[in-house]
């Protein structure tokens, strides 16, 4: 079952291309990831993915309906979630605060936020779910701001996960993590997302270990135009397509 895909989508700034005739889908049961050199057009693909850009020309499908254009809360809404590659968290809010709000926000009680997080107790239930799914659950009470970066990009993914998306789109989700903590949160995030619910995962990582060995296809792309669209393996053994990417072949 394919959950989102794009359509000959193409984005221009002027005269300049950023995309051109982007085909790509994204089917239930698969974390694919985004690859590509600086300027290759990952990010106006994202924008356009989750309805922060509108198209110049082409389709963005979710479950088979158009969805160009729309907004990320409306898409959010319909169930297509992005954790940003920069933390969105509020740095004074309690861990279970942060997956709260984005709890009540889902529940489409935005107006009547922060009345409602400390008198409902079955949001602060579901909230220390999630907080326990993604490894915070001893951190429930701890002000966000004293967190590790490994703890803060955990807690801005887990309120996008807190929006019980169909399909979430992950912007560098370990950057600015060291390299050891890396692999931890990956792993971290699968599972979670497995528990979730989540039935497909876009990813747009620089880090060829973590597309290697999380990805079921690789999408690369180069001067706004897709280059291939291959499993692992088969794209990390076409010496153009590694060079292209990331400047040198991939040893694994």
């Amino acid at each position: 079952m394919t959950l989102l895909e794009t359509v000959n989508l193409s984005k221009s700034y002027g005269p300049l291309p950023a995309l051109d005739r982007v085909s790509m889908a994204v089917r239930e049961g698969e974390l694919v990831s985004v690859v590509g050199p600086n300027g290759a057009g990952k990010t106006t693909l994202v924008n356009l993915l989750t309805g922060l850009l509108k198209p110049s020309s082409g389709e963005v499908l979710f479950k088979g309906r158009n969805i160009a254009g729309k907004g990320p809360v409306e898409l959010a809404d319909q169930g297509l979630a992005r954790a940003f590659q920069l933390i969105q968290i509020f740095p004074r809010l309690t861990v279970g605060e942060t997956i709260a709000a984005a709890i009540v926000s889902q529940q489409k009680k935005r107006w009547h936020l922060f009345s409602r997080l400390d008198a409902d107790d079955a949001i602060r239930r579901r909230a220390a779910e999630i907080a326990e799914i993604f490894g915070l659950g001893g951190r429930f009470d701890t002000v966000a701001a004293v967190l590790s970066q490994g703890e803060k990009k955990l807690l801005d993914v887990a309120s996008a996960f807190a929006l019980k998306p169909l399909v979430i789109l992950l912007d560098e989700p370990t950057s600015g993590v060291s390299t050891s903590e890396k692999h931890g949160i990956m792993k971290t995030l699968v599972a979670a997302a497995e528990r979730a619910g989540v039935k497909g995962i876009v990813l747009v990582e620089h880090d060829m270990d973590l597309v290697a060995t999380y990805s079921s296809r690789i999408i690369a792309l180069a001067a706004g135009q897709v280059l291939a669209d291959l499993p692992p393996d088969r794209f990390f053994a076409d010496p153009y397509l590694v060079e292209t990417v990331i400047g040198k072949r991939k040893s694994r």
